[in-house]
Order: structure tokens, then sequence, then C-alpha cells
């Protein structure tokens, strides 16, 4: 999923790949033009935010769909820190690759429930040795976190770190792998204060994608930081890929 930062609100979106980028993602197309000049300047209904969004897309794929929220909070502060999980009833479009870290007696557990890539310290070493991570979430049971500890430093930087907040470290593999496979997603305020969240694709019926997207603002409200006052949710907006942002009502 790509990650966008907004640096603006104008629907201007900078990637995050870094500023020098600014001047070609500054230069829109015409299509971006002419697709922006169809959105009018006012908050939509969600499922009016996504029929708009079918009927303007010009691209010759099928593109992801993003929701992007502002969050009224202040990012320097630790107890401010908004993270969460979700399964969005429609899947996201994707289907995730999962690796589990696991004794044993789990492997034909995990195995069973659909894992891609399963196994214990064994595992642990072949990463540290190699640093190959050909998976999209990783999966623990609590016994195997002493030894994950050793590959904390690549796991890490690419949010692949099991974590209990993320319900990613479990003894329930079996359960944990298939949510996982059905479309459960972590969600993470980044240092700005946004979240970003691909919501499905273009292609999908216009209610799962309504479903999804509601789906996954109710999951962030309920997870709002109890020193956060007043409005939590700021502008959300909804978006394809190369396509023009939608603000919509939460």
């Amino acid at each position: 999923m790509l990650i966008f930062e907004f640096l603006m609100w104008d629907s201007v979106l900078f990637c995050n790949r870094g500023l020098h980028h600014g001047r070609k993602i500054m230069s829109r197309s015409k299509r971006y033009l002419e697709e922006k000049r169809q959105i009018a300047d006012e908050v939509y209904r969600p499922k009016e935010a996504i029929e708009l969004l079918k009927k303007i897309s010009k691209v010759k794929f099928d593109p992801s769909v993003e929701v992007h929220c502002r969050l009224n909070v202040d990012s320097s502060q630790g107890s401010q820190m908004v993270r969460g999980t979700v399964v969005l009833p429609a899947g996201c479009g994707k289907t995730k690759r999962v690796a589990v870290f696991c004794t044993h007696e789990k492997e034909k557990e995990a195995k069973e429930a659909g894992a891609d890539i399963v196994g214990g310290e064994n595992l642990v070493k072949e990463i540290k040795q190699n640093g190959k991570l050909d998976f999209d979430v990783a999966v623990a049971e609590p016994a195997m976190m002493k030894f994950l500890g050793r590959i904390a430093p690549i796991l890490g930087p690419r949010g692949l770190m099991p974590n209990p907040k993320t319900e990613t470290v479990t003894s329930d593999i079996g359960g944990t792998v298939k949510a996982l496979k059905s479309g459960k997603v972590d969600f993470r305020m980044d240092d700005g204060g946004n979240i970003h969240q691909l919501v499905g694709k273009l292609s999908f019926d216009a209610d799962k994608l309504v479903e999804n997207i509601e789906t996954f603002i109710d999951a962030v409200k309920k997870v709002k930081p109890a020193k956060v006052k007043g409005d939590f949710l700021g502008k959300v907006v909804v978006t394809s890929t190369m396509g023009p942002a939608i603000k919509i009502k939460v």
C-alpha cells in the first residue's frame, strides 16, 4: 500500500519518499486535473464519494481505494499514539503473506490455517543470516518472543515485529492467521498525526467499499486516546490510486 503524508490539505499529497519528488507530484496530469474538476468542494457521504470515484477514474488498471484520516491529536505525546486492528468485511483486495514463529507443536495448526511461512528458532536464524523478509505480517507465540529479539532490528523498522497491541503475539495461532488472511489489518498513526488505510479495490461493489470504510472509521474512533478532548477525527478523505481526494462525512 502506498503511504502518503498529509503536508497540504487541498488534496495535494506528497509521497513520503522525499520532498525532492514534490515537483513531479505537483505537476498533475491532464487526466488528474479533469477528474478533480468533477469533484465539488463539499463533504460527500461515503457511498456518494465511492460512486464518484468510479465515475471519474480513467486509469487502465484496477486502482486501490484508500482512506486518509487527519487526527486531532498531539503526535509528540506518547499517550496520544493511535493504533489498532480491524477486520474489513470485504477484505482489502490483497492477500497477505503471513509468517508464523511458533513451537513445533503449533506448526500444523499454522499451516492448516493458511500461513505462508512457518518456523521457530530455525526461521529466526535464517532471517538473521540473510535478512530476507518474504512476508507482509508476522505472528508469534508468546514463547517465541525471546528469540525474535535477535531479529528485532530487522523486523522493527519494517513494521513486522509481532506486538500484543496488534494481536499478533498470541496463543491462538490458527484463529489469528485465518483472520489476517480474511481481511484483518492493523493501522497506526504516523508522525504527522495521520492514518492511511487501504480499504479495497475500485472494482469492488460500492456497498462493500462503503462497509469497509465505515468499519475502519468505527475502529479508529474506538481507540481514541483518553487524553484527547473534543473532536477526535479531523478531515477524512477517500481516494483511488493516482486520483484526487474526496472529503467524506464520518
